[in-house]
């Protein structure tokens, strides 16, 4: 567990810090002018709930004509990303960080932006890995595609508020809770988790659909990836229990409506993240058994009870 699911003394997970990077927008002109071969490339795994993000904005901005999509497997024995055919004669995200320069201290995580010609067309660079950093990068990268600014400038405030508030307790919270070492441990992130679910449902009652209003933005991409695969992981496997998501009438809905936009269900593979959290969190699962789990697109669109 240690390695996996580091804590303080209190028995508390410590998320590993990322290390960001002074990721830069490319000139458009530099971009159009780049052979199919090398353009920057955005690496994701299906699983990840952070790579997720940048998956998210990748499709709705329809960024595919300048940044490619490569989607990495998760080898459960060896521990790390494999990239299958291998990319830029790099079969692992670790060989290719290794490649591109990167510190030995970088841990090889996705999602992770990779220019493969760098700054002088000798070596590939590692542009970033923080997801927070990348989505916001991704919204401003040159599309050739008319698409809606999702960070615009009246609501980043705000965006940057909802960012403080669930990264912490809602995205990071879940781990918290399936990592934490002690009960009071558990029960401190379980209450906090669920305090702030509380307080995104009151939000979106008084002024939904979506986080900040009328428009869908990063705050909304940011929150999606670890509340679709709620009752598929985070609920059964990480003690997320304390009550059930549908309970929350508001985030029900507002869940079903992102899900419900074009492109999004192609992010979205149940199967995967049960496969590479039940079959490689060894520690909580040592059988590795998956067990089975209910269809993600009935669940997601089922009329919830009537709360009275």
């Amino acid at each position: 567990m240690n390695g996996l699911a580091p804590s303080d003394k209190s028995g508390n997970y410590l998320r590993p810090s990322s290390q960001h990077q002074e990721a830069k927008l490319p000139p458009e002109d530099e971009l159009q002018a780049r052979s199919k071969a090398n353009v920057p490339v955005l690496i994701i795994g299906r699983s990840c709930p952070w790579a997720h993000r940048t998956w998210l904005v990748h499709q709705i901005k329809g960024l595919k004509e300048n940044l490619r999509l490569v989607i990495a497997k998760a080898d459960h024995q060896a521990g790390r990303w494999r990239m299958d055919p291998p990319l830029l004669g790099c079969d692992s995200l670790l060989a290719l960080y290794q490649l591109s320069g990167s510190p030995p201290s970088h841990r090889a995580t996705v999602p992770s932006l990779i220019d493969p010609i760098g700054n002088d067309h000798s070596k590939p660079k590692l542009l970033g890995n923080e997801s927070a950093q990348l989505v916001e990068l991704l919204n401003q990268w040159p599309t050739q595609y008319k698409s809606s600014d999702l960070a615009p400038k009246a609501l980043q405030k705000e965006i940057s508020e909802w960012q403080e508030l669930l990264q912490p307790s809602v995205n990071n919270g879940v781990y918290r809770c399936g990592f934490a070492r002690n009960q009071s441990a558990y029960d401190n992130a379980c209450d906090e988790l669920f305090s702030a679910l509380k307080t995104v449902n009151q939000s979106l009652a008084n002024k939904g659909p979506w986080l900040c209003g009328e428009q869908m933005t990063l705050a909304d991409i940011r929150l999606f990836p670890t509340l679709i695969r709620w009752e598929m992981i985070y609920q059964p496997f990480f003690g997320c229990s304390q009550a059930p998501l549908w309970s929350f009438p508001h985030l029900w809905e507002w869940r079903q409506k992102l899900l419900s936009l074009p492109k999004v269900a192609k992010t979205c593979d149940a199967k995967a993240w049960r496969t590479d959290y039940f079959g490689a969190l060894f520690p909580l699962q040592p059988s590795n058994i998956v067990p089975a789990g209910p269809d993600l697109y009935k669940m997601v669109n089922a009329v919830v009870p009537v709360m009275k």
